[in-house]
């Protein structure tokens, strides 16, 4: 996956289309990228997992 792909699942995960994003260690730098570029990634927290696995799920902030 790419940025752009990455960035596209992000858009997913705030429109409520997909619940979470599992990112493999081998992607974290390529996901990283798009999410510092999301408007949304305030919103959007990641999960530590097993073997550098990461899943990142969207969460409401209370303001």
């Amino acid at each position: 996956m790419d940025d752009n792909q990455f960035y596209n699942e992000i858009q997913k995960l705030v429109d409520g289309v997909i619940s979470e994003i599992i990112v493999e260690k081998e992607m974290f730098l390529t996901f990283r990228n798009a999410w510092l570029a999301s408007e949304h990634r305030q919103s959007i927290v990641g999960e530590a997992g097993l073997s550098g696995k990461v899943i990142y799920r969207l969460v409401k902030l209370n303001k």
